[in-house]
């Protein structure tokens, strides 16, 4: 694994089930395709298993809040490359930023705000010090 920050990408086909009848992403599926990307996030670039995390650990990560802009539409059959870094991480949350393009053009763009938390209680619980370890892999300082 690289020592230098970096943002992690996963590309996701536009299915026709994410569309409208206009054949364009119903918006509120854009949502699912963040909380998938997080799900990719953990498995595949922070080493945690994400289904383990949830049920042996008895963590998960719920959204405390979004902030959405939709640029342009993406339309069924597209490929959408969708892109997450870490912009701050708390005590137990972290701010989440995430690109969503096509074709070279931003369709997407968010900042989500996610907390760790005990499924048993529903609270919020600090973040380890493997987990933050893992999570600053991920922080990218903002352009300029």
């Amino acid at each position: 694994m690289s020592s230098v920050p970096q943002a992690f990408e996963c590309d996701k086909l536009i299915r026709f089930h994410h569309c409208d009848p206009a054949g364009i992403v119903f918006y509120p599926q854009y949502f699912v395709l963040f909380n998938e990307l997080v799900e990719d996030w953990f498995n595949q670039g922070l080493g945690i298993d994400f289904a383990r995390f949830h049920v042996e650990d008895g963590m998960g990560v719920p959204m405390g809040s979004i902030t959405c802009r939709f640029l342009s539409p993406s339309k069924v059959g597209e490929m959408l490359r969708l892109s997450l870094s870490v912009n701050r991480i708390g005590r137990s949350s972290l701010e989440l930023n995430v690109t969503g393009t096509s074709g070279g053009e931003v369709r997407v763009q968010a900042t989500l705000t996610v907390v760790v938390a005990s499924l048993k209680n529903h609270r919020s619980m600090p973040i380890s010090a493997d987990m933050r370890a893992r999570l600053e892999r991920y922080v990218v300082p903002p352009p300029g």
